[in-house]
């Protein structure tokens, strides 16, 4: 079975609309990863980062990763407008959806529920603010299911009838610039995902 090449979809849609800025609400999961997202497509979109992530641990990290995310945003020499819209910390909707998993390896059903959660807010948002896409920064992540988060969108896209910008912010070396671009703005890099399960994970690593 051939492999989709999403990062070609993407720029096909950005061909499509040549000569145009759409307005895109892109789901953004922290600074870092937003980084190289933002730059890459800052000249084909007038973008609202929309940092909707309520399976962070606690309202702490939540807060110090949102402040990231708008000082970035600020300082950031957009080609196009940049805004920044922070959801409220929700951490209880994840903990309740995710009851019963506990025990589930990273990368398994748990994180699909938990890409699922964001994207489907982030789809709703879009679609009762009128924007033209919505997207999600998530696949930049080499520990990301870029299918799956693609997938999700495309489901989205058909259920509420609001465009998804497909994306595989990975291809071209997107991960190593947004850890170049995290280096540049100084920007705080946490070591795990988010979740209360994926920093567990990596205090049991470093033990």
């Amino acid at each position: 079975m051939n492999k989709i090449n999403y990062h070609l979809k993407m720029q096909e849609i950005i061909k499509q609309n040549e000569g145009k800025v759409p307005s895109l609400l892109l789901h953004c999961c922290c600074a870092p990863c937003s980084s190289y997202c933002l730059e890459l497509l800052t000249p084909y979109f007038e973008i609202t980062a929309y940092y909707y992530n309520p399976n962070i641990t606690d309202r702490q990290e939540y807060e110090l990763r949102a402040k990231e995310l708008m000082r970035f945003v600020e300082e950031f020499p957009n080609v196009n407008p940049i805004h920044c819209v922070i959801a409220p910390y929700d951490g209880d909707s994840f903990v309740n959806m995710t009851k019963g998993m506990e025990e589930i390896p990273e990368g398994g059903s748990r994180c699909y529920l938990c890409y699922n959660q964001r994207l489907r807010q982030t789809a709703l948002k879009a679609k009762i603010d009128a924007f033209d896409y919505f997207a999600t920064t998530l696949s930049i992540s080499p520990l990301k299911n870029t299918a799956w988060l693609n997938e999700i969108g495309e489901k989205l896209q058909e259920e509420l009838k609001t465009k998804y910008l497909y994306s595989d912010f990975k291809k071209n070396n997107g991960y190593k610039r947004s850890t170049e671009l995290s280096k540049e703005y100084n920007l705080y890099r946490q070591d795990y995902c988010g979740c209360e399960f994926s920093k567990r994970r990596l205090e049991n690593r470093n033990q």
